[in-house]
C-alpha cells in the first residue's frame, strides 16, 4: 500500500513516509491508494478482540511488512494504550436509550489521546530507524495540543510547537498545555482564532524550503496516522454493541475539523455496518451547512461552551471531498484553490445527493447543548461534556445510537456545572493543574511572527 495526495501532485509514498510528511507537499492531504475491505467473518472475529489487539489488525492493513513489521507494530500499539486508565481503553456504556463511547480515558482525558499516544510512539520509532530530528508544528482548538504534547514530551530528537487561540480554550485545556515544563515543549498563544492558527501551520508546511530545512512534522489530523488510529474505535464500539451480528449501527459524532467523523467514514468503506453517521456541529456550522445545502463557506468563528469545535475551516473535509468527487484530484485542487481565494465553493445537487444515504448533519445551539447536559444528568445520572452533548442532542430519538464522548466533563467543569447543577469530579491528571507554573509565548496571529519565533528557537 502506498499513499497519494488528494490534489494529485505527490508520487506514491510508504506509510512511514506519509507519517513524516504530514501535509502533502502539494498542499493536499495524504490518503491510502486503496481502501482495504473486510468481510463478515473477519468482523465477527474482530468483535471478540481487545482494543489493542483490534488496533493491530486494523492498523496493520494500512502498511507493508517491509516498512513496519507486524512484530514492531504490536509493540508500538501495546506501548501506546498502556497509558489509558480503563482496561478497555475506549469502553462503551449504556446511558438511557443510547450508548456512549467513552474516548476520554487517556492521559489528557480527550479522544485525541487515542491517536496521539500512537503517533508519538510512531515518530520515535521512525526516527530511531532513519535517524534525524523532528520539529512538530500543530494548532489546537483545545484538546489536540495537550494530547500531542503528552504524546511526545521528553522524547529524544523531537521538539513540539503548539499554537492555541489565546483566551478561546477552556482554562483547564490551556493549563494542560502550558504547565508542561519539558525542554522539548514550546507553547504559543496567538491573538486570534483556531482557524488563524491552522492557516499559519498550513503556510509553514507549504513553505517547502522551511519545512525541509527545519524537518517539520505534523500532529494535527492532517497527519494520516491520526485518522488511522481513530478508525479502530468505530470497529470496537460496533463489536461491543452488535457482537458477532452484522447489524448496522448509527454513530453520532461531535465534529469540528472533520477528522473524527472521517475515520467513521473510512470504517464504513472498509465494511463496518454503519446505518448513519450523524455529523453534529455547534454554532460554527460550516460542515452542517455543506451537507444540507452543498455550499462550503467560511464564516465568523463564534466562541461557545464547546470550544474545541469553534472552527470554520475543517482541514479533513478535503479528504472526504476527494471521495465525494470520485477521486478526481484535479477537481479537488480546483475547489480548494477557489475556497482559498474566495472563502467558499459549492457542489451540484447530484454530487451532494451521494452523501445523503450515509451522512446526516445538524447544528446544535448553545441552548440545546445546555438542555442536553441537564436532561441526561437528571434522567440518567450521567454527566456529558459540552462537545459530547452536541452529539447526544443530534442523536435524540434514535434508539441504540452510539454517541462519541470526546472529552471528560471535568475539562469543562464550569459549563457542565452551570448546565446541570453538578460539579464534575476532578480526575487525578487534572488535580492541581491550575496551581502549577506555566510557560507560554504570546504572539500575533501572523505567519511571519510564528515562523520567526520557531526559527529563533531552532537556530
Amino acid at each position: 500500500m502506498r499513499y497519494i495526495s488528494t490534489r494529485g501532485g505527490v508520487s506514491p509514498v510508504t506509510f512511514s513516509e506519509a507519517v513524516m510528511m504530514g501535509l502533502a507537499t502539494d498542499g493536499g492531504l495524504l490518503l491510502p491508494d486503496r481502501i482495504p475491505t473486510v468481510d463478515g467473518q473477519t468482523l465477527a472475529k474482530w468483535s471478540q478482540l481487545s482494543f489493542p489487539d483490534l488496533a493491530k489488525e486494523v492498523i496493520g492493513l494500512f502498511m507493508e511488512e517491509d516498512d513496519i513489521p507486524a512484530s514492531d507494530l504490536a509493540k508500538l500499539v501495546d506501548r501506546s494504550f498502556a497509558s489509558f486508565s480503563h482496561p478497555e481503553v475506549t469502553p462503551v456504556v449504556s446511558v438511557g436509550d443510547r450508548y456512549i463511547l467513552e474516548l476520554f480515558h487517556g492521559p489528557t482525558l480527550a479522544f485525541k489521546d487515542v491517536a496521539l499516544q500512537f503517533l508519538g510512539n510512531l515518530f520515535e520509532y521512525i526516527l530511531a530507524k532513519k535517524g534525524g530530528q523532528l520539529n512538530i508544528i500543530g494548532a489546537t482548538s483545545g484538546d489536540t495540543g495537550s494530547a500531542a504534547i503528552h504524546g511526545v514530551r521528553g522524547r529524544a530528537g523531537i521538539k513540539i510547537f503548539i499554537l492555541h487561540p489565546r483566551g478561546r480554550v477552556s482554562p483547564i485545556q490551556e493549563r494542560q498545555m502550558t504547565t508542561v515544563q519539558d525542554d522539548n515543549v514550546y507553547n504559543i498563544a496567538i491573538e486570534g482564532t483556531f482557524d488563524d492558527g491552522q492557516a499559519i501551520v498550513k503556510q509553514l508546511f507549504n513553505d517547502l524550503d522551511f519545512k525541509e530545512s527545519y524537518q517539520l512534522g505534523a500532529v494535527n489530523s492532517i497527519n494520516w496516522a491520526r485518522i488511522l488510529a481513530q478508525i479502530v474505535y468505530y470497529f470496537y464500539a460496533w463489536g461491543q454493541v452488535g457482537k458477532s451480528t452484522l447489524q448496522p449501527v448509527t454513530f453520532s459524532v461531535p465534529t469540528g475539523n472533520f477528522g473524527d467523523i472521517f475515520a467513521g467514514y473510512m470504517a464504513h468503506r472498509m465494511g463496518l455496518p454503519v446505518e448513519k453517521l450523524l455529523l453534529a456541529t455547534n454554532r460554527n456550522d460550516i460542515l452542517s451547512r455543506f451537507f444540507n445545502t452543498g455550499t462550503y463557506q467560511a464564516g465568523e468563528v463564534f466562541s461557545t461552551i464547546s470550544p474545541s469545535m469553534d472552527i470554520q475551516v475543517s482541514s479533513n473535509f478535503e479528504r472526504y471531498l476527494y471521495y465525494l468527487l470520485d477521486e478526481d484530484s484535479a477537481q479537488v485542487k480546483e475547489l480548494m484553490e477557489q475556497f482559498s481565494q474566495e472563502g467558499s465553493f459549492g457542489v451540484s445537487d447530484a454530487v451532494l445527493a451521494k452523501s445523503k444515504p450515509l451522512i446526516s448533519a445538524r447544528a446544535i445551539s448553545e441552548k440545546e447543548t445546555k438542555e442536553t447536559i441537564s436532561s441526561v444528568y437528571k434522567k440518567d445520572n450521567y454527566l456529558l461534556d459540552p462537545h459530547t452533548a452536541v452529539g447526544v442532542c443530534a442523536a435524540e430519538g434514535i434508539v441504540g445510537a452510539i454517541c462519541l464522548a470526546t472529552a471528560h466533563p471535568a475539562k469543562f467543569g464550569q459549563a457542565v456545572m452551570d448546565a446541570s447543577g453538578q460539579e464534575p469530579e476532578l480526575p487525578l491528571p487534572l488535580q492541581g493543574v491550575m496551581e502549577r507554573p506555566t510557560r507560554c509565548q504570546i504572539l500575533p496571529a501572523s505567519f511571519d511572527h510564528v515562523r520567526n519565533h520557531i526559527k529563533k528557537v531552532l537556530d
